[in-house]
């Protein structure tokens, strides 16, 4: 389901990324698929506190779990931040047209002022 054309979930992809350490575990599974145990060991903090950030991730669509026999490896799942990225696109789009504008403005002031000290030498 959509709201003016992104999806629902976005809220839930800004909530998850929101978290420094959820963003430290998306990083290390841009690398690789990994257990909870491998997502654990950076981390001064419990396995079961690394198990409720991965199930942030898994709700907001970020990270899915494959059953492995006896592992459960996380995987990063790329769409919702491809959603993040498109809906940040339109803002980036805004923000390089108004720096353009600017940096039309400050050109047009700089001449503008060369051109009046240009004058003001001329004169005697």
């Amino acid at each position: 389901m959509e709201l003016i054309g992104y999806p629902l979930r976005l809220d839930e992809t800004f909530a998850a990324l929101a978290d420094p350490t959820r963003r430290a575990i998306l990083a290390r599974l841009a690398s690789g698929q990994a257990s909870v145990m491998e997502l654990a060991q950076p981390f001064a903090m419990t396995q079961p506190a690394i198990s409720k950030h991965l199930k942030v991730l898994e709700r907001a669509g970020l990270i899915s779990r494959s059953r492995d026999a006896q592992r459960r490896p996380c995987r990063l799942e790329a769409r919702p931040l491809a959603e993040a990225d498109a809906y940040l696109q339109g803002y980036r789009r805004f923000w390089d047209a108004s720096f353009q504008r600017l940096d039309g403005l400050l050109d047009e002031i700089k001449t503008r002022d060369a051109k009046r000290k240009k004058r003001q030498r001329r004169k005697p």
